[in-house]
């Protein structure tokens, strides 16, 4: 507890335990949300189906964006 105590302390204020371990959480999802969006975004670049079906896509725009 003395871990959290120091961690969670707040310029001199006392411990927030809850707001601290949130943080924490809210940093560990933010983590695993990055890393599962970079895997999808490395397997649909690895799928040639999906590269024929954004090159087709991409001749619609019109947008001039190689």
């Amino acid at each position: 507890m003395a871990f959290i105590d120091k961690q969670a302390a707040n310029n001199g204020n006392a411990p927030n335990h809850s707001g601290y371990i949130k943080d924490i959480l809210s940093q560990h999802r933010h983590a695993v949300l990055k890393a599962q969006m970079i895997a999808a975004l490395i397997e649909e670049t690895s799928d040639p189906e999906y590269l024929k079906e954004i090159a087709l896509w991409d001749c619609v725009a019109l947008d001039g964006i190689d």
